[in-house]
C-alpha cells in the first residue's frame, strides 16, 4: 500500500512540475508575442520612413533636372526594388 502511495506522490510531483513548466512556457510565449508585435510595428515604421525618404529623394531628383532616359530607367528600377522590398516586409508581417 505504501508503494502505491509513493507512486501517486511521484505522479503528483511530476504533474506539478509539468504545470510549472507549462506556466513558464506560456509566459515566454506572451513575451515573444509582445516582442514580435513591437518588432512588426518598428519594421512598419522604418519601412514608412524609408519610403518617405526615397520619395523625397526622387522628388528632388525630378525637380532638379528633367528626366532623361537613363534617369527614367534608374528611377523605374529603384521603384521596382522598393515594391519588392515592401512585398517582402508585408510577407514577413503576415507570417
Amino acid at each position: 500500500m505504501e508503494d502505491m502511495q509513493e507512486q501517486i506522490h511521484r505522479i503528483e510531483d511530476k504533474v506539478l512540475q509539468l504545470l510549472k513548466e507549462y506556466n513558464v512556457a506560456q509566459k515566454e510565449i506572451q513575451r515573444l508575442q509582445k516582442e514580435n508585435s513591437r518588432l512588426a510595428e518598428q519594421l512598419q515604421s522604418q519601412t514608412e520612413q524609408a519610403d518617405q525618404f526615397h520619395q523625397k529623394v526622387d522628388a528632388i531628383k525630378i525637380s532638379s533636372s528633367g528626366l532623361h532616359d537613363n534617369s527614367k530607367k534608374d528611377l523605374e528600377k529603384r521603384i521596382n526594388t522598393y515594391l519588392k522590398d515592401i512585398d517582402k516586409c508585408l510577407a514577413l508581417l503576415h507570417s
